[in-house]
């Protein structure tokens, strides 16, 4: 379904199309009428999904920009995920003229008191401790709070934020709209939705079951410093035509791209930080052709209709497997072979499994290409390029000075010139750097659940450090606080 199909206005639509997107994800499409009509949501879908569009789009549209008064608060797990969350929303409402702000711990505070008095945003976003700091010390004004949005709920009761978020509830109006998302539906969260919310709607957006007949899927075993290379000996003997390599980091989509260029690859990257006429090039040039690698961000490429991928490299293997996909659905497409091939840390190999047990399909092990190999498969690329050549170039205007060439130089060391024209240096011979990346966690066994143990009155964590970690962001006279909040009426339809 289009974005204008869904009830947006004006300004949003435009910063849609400016970001690239051209269709609304499963949990888009069946989330944002639901927002726009003022329902409380729980939203069971995984990162990589579109969930943050998906809330922050009628979000953004119920906000006044005129009234400089925060609006609409967004609680998530880490500071990661409320930088990103903040980013991706200010440029959605860019248009719009809308503020947003992110805070969270770890950071200057007296900064965040200073942005928050200075130029008080219409939406917050934020860690549930650093958030709670903040109404200690009465730097916030929640009150006329009208949108509430627990965001990766699953994850927070896993860090032992429910306390927290309880807290942080108490000081909104109790008539504002809720919205959860979470990746997992324990009985914890839907205790939170039968408390805090209103007769919430659960949208659930199934995982969809990719049909992998024809895209082959192979995974590399290998250490990060190694990916790089291993990848681009791929490359050559598998010759792709039209390919993504999809990273984790916008830090990496610069690097792998200007890496593979180093080595003589038609390639180029796009990622959030690009601005809007050099992403619009790059992908117009892609699409067209004439580029042969696109380098991307789940971010970056989500919702990108682009036909004729004949490869798909997933150079960081992606979080959840919803993501994957979602990213090899690139490929195979309109009865076309594809190809993808996944690297794997050693570490990763849960995550690897739990793709597979997603798709119903093994990824087939595949050897790294040696050095020998990768020449090969350059020079079988090469001489299909010089028949294409031959057979598309007239070529008795050039035949005095070809007759002048044999005349000096041996026909065979002519045409070994060509073909070493037309490949590339072994990937050991143009050194490329590439900043290692923190590793996935390793997965835990069981649900989300598995972690807690119920007290009097709350969940809490067995391990101690999740309670010194939620101590070091938030007010240590948290007991202070009674929890008033009506229990509500709870219904799924």
């Amino acid at each position: 379904m289009k974005f204008s199909e869904l009830g947006l206005e004006k300004d949003l639509l435009t910063a849609i199309e400016r970001s690239g997107f051209e269709e609304a994800t499963p949990i888009q499409e069946a989330t944002i009428p639901l927002v726009l009509a003022g329902v409380d949501v729980i939203g069971q879908a995984q990162t990589g999904t579109g969930k943050t569009a998906a809330f922050g789009l009628p979000v953004l549209q119920h906000v006044n920009p005129k009234k400089n008064i925060i609006q609409a608060v967004i609680i998530s797990p880490t500071r990661e995920l409320a930088i990103q969350t903040q980013e991706e929303l200010y440029r959605l409402g860019k248009d719009k003229k809308v503020k947003v702000l992110a805070v969270y711990g770890g950071a200057d505070i007296r900064r965040q008191i200073h942005q928050l008095k200075h130029n008080t945003p219409q939406i917050l976003v934020g860690t549930p401790g650093r958030l709670l700091d903040h109404i200690n010390r009465k730097t916030v004004d929640l009150s006329l709070v009208n949108s509430l949005i627990l965001d990766e709920a699953d994850e927070m009761l896993d860090m032992g934020f429910l306390d927290d978020i309880e807290s942080i509830i108490e000081s909104i109006p109790p008539n504002r709209q809720t919205l959860l998302f979470s990746a997992t539906m324990p009985k914890a969260i839907l205790n939170i939705g039968e408390k805090f919310m209103m007769e919430p709607q659960v949208v659930k957006i199934k995982a969809k079951e990719l049909t992998t007949d024809l895209v082959d899927q192979y995974f590399v075993r290998a250490k990060d410093f190694e990916k790089f290379d291993i990848m681009t000996r791929i490359m050559d003997v598998q010759a792709p035509e039209l390919t993504i390599v999809f990273v984790r980091t916008k830090r990496r989509v610069d690097e792998l791209s200007k890496g593979l260029e180093a080595r003589g690859y038609n390639a180029a990257g796009i990622h959030g930080d690009l601005t809007q006429q050099r992403r619009m090039n790059i992908l117009r040039k892609f699409k067209a052709g004439q580029l042969d690698i696109l380098v991307a961000t789940d971010v970056a490429a989500r919702g990108l209709d682009i036909s004729g991928v004949t490869h798909v490299y997933n150079y960081d293997i992606p979080q959840d497997p919803e993501s994957y996909v979602h990213r090899i659905g690139r490929t195979g497409r309109a009865g076309h072979h594809g190809t993808s091939v996944t690297f794997v840390t050693p570490n990763e190999m849960d995550y690897l499994r739990v793709i597979e047990k997603l798709t119903k399909k093994r990824m087939e092990p595949m050897k790294p290409p040696t050095e020998a190999e990768a020449f090969e498969g350059q020079i079988s690329s090469a001489l299909v390029d010089i028949k294409e050549l031959v057979a598309k170039t007239t070529t008795a205007k050039y035949e005095a000075q070809a007759k002048e060439l044999l005349e000096q130089y041996d026909a065979v060391d002519l045409v070994a010139a060509l073909l070493n024209n037309m490949t590339k240096d072994d990937a050991s011979q143009v050194p490329v750097k590439i900043t290692p990346e923190r590793p996935l966690p390793r997965r835990k066994k069981g649900n989300h659940t598995g972690n807690f143990r119920r007290s009097n009155k709350n969940w809490r964590p067995k391990n101690k450090r999740y309670d010194e970690r939620r101590r070091s962001e938030r007010d240590r006279d948290r007991d202070q606080f009674k929890h008033r909040t009506k229990k509500r009426k709870f219904t799924i339809r």
